[in-house]
């Protein structure tokens, strides 16, 4: 909740205005243990159904999504570990988190992409006629895709957008706005961890049903970043397709990332086979 602003706190961190929500879904299906963190075994097709039964019954529903990259860095960072364990469910964007938990017994029924998983909310809008309001990218940007979401999906409330280069300071009035919007869905297209602590902090006081954070989808989808192609998706390689268009800045991230990533599963695989053992 909401302090009230005084003179002496204005001074403060923004973060000290809002408390990492609990969260608020009750686990009817399987969560998978994998390298610690709990991830959700639904498919695709059973994400949007959650979604959309959050909607009709006016509750509320924060999407956590974690790739190898993200896993690793919450070892590394610990406000966006708190932030992705404070989501009511956690999918698995990246296809070696799939394979992960494949090799450690404890399988993924499918990848449910952050990116998929938003152009699936989108049609959904479209059909009920739900309320969406996008968060992040530029400006240049976000009124691309403010315009291909009036175009493409007419059926969709768009009910506001507001870039993404904003400072803690902007967060308070930010939220403010998306609440009084009253949006069904919130798109918050940010890079880690800014996306992870501004929803941990904010989409409880914001009351929006459904937030999902999808990092730079807005700028794929605008045309900006071009996504690997489906192949490559299924062999588990968009990371690569993504150091082959900008090597000297995600090389060395993909690099230490995948690394450390595989190390972890293969200590992992080492302890589950020792238990075994034992």
């Amino acid at each position: 909740m909401l302090k009230t602003s005084t003179q002496a706190e204005s001074a403060k961190d923004p973060s000290d205005t809002a408390e990492v929500r609990p969260r608020q879904v009750d686990h009817s299906w399987a969560v998978r243990r994998i390298l610690g963190l709990g991830i959700d075994a639904l498919t695709m097709k059973q994400a949007v159904s959650l979604v959309d039964e959050t909607i009709r019954e006016r509750k509320q529903l924060l999407i956590g999504v974690v790739n190898a990259a993200k896993i690793v860095n919450m070892g590394r960072n610990p406000e966006l570990d708190e932030a992705v364990r404070s989501a009511d469910v956690i999918f698995a964007d990246g296809m070696s988190v799939v394979w992960a938990s494949r090799i450690l017994r404890q399988g993924l029924p499918e990848r449910v992409p952050g990116i998929d998983l938003m152009t699936h909310m989108l049609e959904l809008a479209d059909q009920r006629g739900y309320r969406v309001f996008c968060l992040g990218a530029a400006q240049e940007v976000l009124e691309m895709i403010v315009r291909q979401i009036e175009e493409r999906y007419t059926g969709v409330v768009l009910v506001g957008s507001h870039q993404g280069y904003f400072t803690d300071q902007d967060e308070p009035r930010i939220a403010e706005e998306i609440k009084a919007a009253a949006p069904d869905m919130l798109f918050a297209a940010m890079s880690s961890p800014k996306k992870e602590k501004f929803l941990a902090r904010w989409s409880g006081e914001m009351g929006v049903p459904v937030c999902h954070g999808v990092g730079g989808a807005f700028d794929v989808m605008a045309g900006k970043v071009k996504r690997a192609p489906r192949m490559w998706q299924k062999l588990g390689l968009e990371w690569l397709y993504r150091v082959i268009q900008e090597p000297r800045r995600m090389w060395k991230r993909y690099l230490v990332t995948n690394t450390l990533f595989c190390w972890m599963v293969f200590c992992a695989m080492l302890g589950l086979r020792r238990s075994s053992k034992a």
